[in-house]
């Protein structure tokens, strides 16, 4: 159904598509901070971003953990990117309270198919290949992120207020 894909400029249009069907709304799971999508629609803006994520898979980088980001693709249309997924290696306090290891965004047009339950399922194998024993992962008031989270296995921990005032559910998954 859908396959994890390195960040490329071969999917970069497909990428961009994905990320205005937001409309404007958060981005999770896009690793676009510090970054606005009509910078990175340039191949210069883009190629920053290509880089900082290269290099943020290696090592922290200015107040971030290590993280790996993929984007989640249609194995019928390899050249539709349905979302992202970003899995970040270790926990900082912000992350530990309510970001957590991985995040996650399905476009609009992709919602309801199960894109993102099968996404984290691959990203879940990938944490376990790393060594990381445990995921956590948080969402606000929605349900359709609950769901998945919880189909995978997540345990809810607790509910938090958000520096933001939002609700953030806290789950782990147990990967042993």
């Amino acid at each position: 159904m859908v396959r994890l894909a390195e960040p490329s400029g071969a999917l970069h249009a497909s990428w961009l598509a994905c990320m205005r069907e937001f409309d404007g709304a958060v981005l999770h799971g896009f690793s676009t901070f510090g970054f606005e999508v009509e910078e990175l629609a340039t191949e210069a803006g883009f190629a920053r971003w290509l880089e900082r994520e290269r290099l943020q898979n290696e090592r922290a980088l200015d107040g971030f953990v290590p993280a790996t980001c993929w984007w989640i693709v249609d194995e019928a249309a390899p050249g539709e990117v349905l979302g992202s997924i970003h899995l970040r290696h270790e926990l900082n306090d912000w992350l530990l309270a309510e970001g957590g290891h991985i995040g996650y965004g399905v476009r609009p047009s992709a919602r309801g198919r199960g894109v993102a339950g099968a996404a984290l399922a691959l990203v879940l194998e990938r944490a376990r290949a790393m060594g990381i024993d445990r995921q956590l992962i948080c969402c606000e008031d929605n349900a359709p992120s609950r769901a998945t989270i919880v189909g995978a296995g997540g345990a809810l921990e607790d509910v938090r207020t958000g520096h933001d005032g939002s609700r953030v559910e806290r789950y782990w998954i147990a990967l042993r």
